[in-house]
């Protein structure tokens, strides 16, 4: 990990590895949509609603799996104090908040035909609910802090602290009565029928491909605004040295 503490071998890294994963991801994706969308059979409960999974799922996978970056890197923040963590934090936030919102959206979609309501104050939605308001005071945390010069400790703490909702989201069908289904795949068990489980598993693949290459472009772009800003504060600074050495000669 601290070998990538380096912006340039970071880069380096990113320049082959960002396209890598959006054009695979972008083939995997689309492949898994297509497939579900023509493909796959009606379920006999649901019917057509079941293709909504190909999106609804991996967008859940991703809006948990990018909390789980950001407390990861919060905690290289507060512990190593690894330089490029808050970076790719900050990178996570924005695409999280987005799968987020779009689980949210299908599932409520989903939800119409199958429970007969667009939404439920049950434990999974309503934890999927308060994930989307976290990534949204995370990103105006970190935003405010920058504007103000702060320290990434307190966004930091604010992603571990934020991460005790994730085993809620994921253990909340468990723990309470819900109309949300009970988890289909578990460890080394899967409750999908095939024809569905394959196409659902290339999804998640090639979405959490895409979202690794949007984190990448996008730390790529917060390091670069980061060097573009301390050059301007070195010119600056020339400047003002400059500026004071006539006075210095005179007097």
């Amino acid at each position: 990990m601290h070998i990538y503490a380096n912006p340039k071998r970071f880069l380096a890294l990113a320049q082959w590895l960002m396209p890598l994963c959006l054009w695979v991801g972008l083939v995997l994706t689309s492949g898994a949509i297509v497939w579900g969308l023509t493909m796959v059979p009606q379920d006999r409960l649901i019917g057509d609603s079941v293709r909504i999974i190909f999106i609804h799922v991996p967008s859940a996978w991703l809006g948990m799996g990018g909390w789980a970056g950001i407390a990861i890197s919060s905690a290289a923040v507060l512990i190593w104090k690894h330089p490029l963590a808050g970076v790719a934090a900050r990178a996570m936030a924005l695409p999280g908040m987005v799968f987020t919102a779009i689980c949210l959206a299908t599932g409520s979609i989903w939800g119409r035909p199958a429970w007969g309501t667009w939404w439920e104050w049950d434990g999974r939605l309503t934890s999927m609910l308060v994930l989307l308001f976290l990534y949204a005071g995370y990103i105006a945390l970190t935003q405010a802090s920058e504007r103000e010069g702060g320290s990434e400790k307190i966004a930091a703490i604010f992603g571990l602290v934020g991460a005790i909702n994730i085993p809620i989201i994921n253990r909340s069908v468990v723990w309470w009565n819900s109309l949300h289904q009970p988890p289909s795949i578990t460890a080394g068990k899967s409750a999908i029928d095939p024809v569905f489980l394959w196409p659902l598993l290339v999804a998640v693949v090639g979405f959490s491909l895409l979202f690794g290459a949007i984190v990448l472009m996008r730390m790529r772009a917060l390091i670069a605004e980061q060097q573009v800003e301390a050059r301007l504060r070195r010119r600056a600074l020339d400047d003002d040295a400059t500026g004071a050495m006539p006075i210095l000669e005179k007097a």
